[in-house]
């Protein structure tokens, strides 16, 4: 499985943006869980949504809750994360990460997934 993290850049607080993970290798029926982290200068990696492939379903962090969209086109085989609203303390280097089975109660860590991208810098400005 290869992930390609697309999308990054600069924006102003209060813009959008749009990132995207292509995935190369196995169709999304094969994989379970799609999920975006990102990491701060100086911070541990930490989730920030993830997609259930199978069911559909969306996971947040509570930080970004009701500003961020995580969603999927299976024709192109990637998974989007919308940005609106962005903060200051959204600026990091972004990753996706998928794996097989759907993590259940654990799919906000880090160690449960085993394909990353290379992520995407997005900087936040004032």
């Amino acid at each position: 499985v290869q992930l390609q993290a697309s999308g990054g850049g600069l924006v102003q607080a209060g813009g959008p943006l749009k990132l995207s993970c292509e995935v190369s290798g196995p169709t999304f029926s094969s994989l379970g869980a799609m999920t975006w982290f990102r990491q701060a200068p100086g911070k541990e990696r930490e989730f920030v949504a993830a997609l259930r492939l199978g069911l559909g379903r969306t996971h947040y962090a509570d930080s970004v809750q009701g500003r961020f969209t995580i969603s999927r086109d299976r024709a192109k085989k990637t998974v989007y994360l919308q940005m609106s609203s962005l903060k200051l303390e959204d600026t990091g280097v972004y990753f996706c990460a998928a794996r097989y089975a759907w993590p259940v109660s654990s799919y906000s860590r880090v160690d449960q997934y085993s394909y990353w991208g290379q992520g995407t810098q997005v900087t936040v400005s004032s």
